[in-house]
């Protein structure tokens, strides 16, 4: 029996010494395959979230720039607007102002949208009180 069980042994060793068979060829490919994909996939992902985290991070920025420089400004009563800070190209500003009800006429709620490629993506609020 002992002899059965190594020569069945010695036939399993031989025919794995007769090298790689093209299934095992292509398993091994189909595997690496999709190793790198997954790696291109998190590679492009981290890339969208990087492109989008500048988006906001320009976007609030331009917007606390409109804020200090519209509240710089010389109070204009009854005004409708004031001048926008110059943007990088593809973002807008545009700059809404409301009087404030119940209140005296010194006080104006000024609403700053700032815009990429026509599209509202950030939209902050604040008063200017003449002084």
């Amino acid at each position: 029996m002992k002899r059965v069980l190594t020569r069945l042994g010695n036939i399993f060793l031989n025919r794995g010494e007769r090298g790689v068979t093209l299934v095992e060829s292509l398993v091994a490919i189909a595997l690496l395959g999709g190793g790198v994909l997954t790696m291109i996939l998190a590679m492009s992902g981290g890339a969208l979230a990087v492109q989008d985290n500048d988006q906001q991070t320009t976007a609030q920025s331009l917007a606390r720039t409109q804020l200090e420089y519209t509240k710089s400004y010389t109070y204009a009563p009854g005004a409708a607007t004031y001048p926008a800070v110059s943007v990088p190209d593809g973002y807008g500003i545009s700059v809404g102002v409301t009087a404030v009800p119940s209140t005296n006429s010194n006080i104006q709620k000024i609403t700053v949208n700032v815009t990429r490629d026509s599209a509202v993506i950030m939209t902050t609020e604040d008063y200017k009180v003449n002084r």
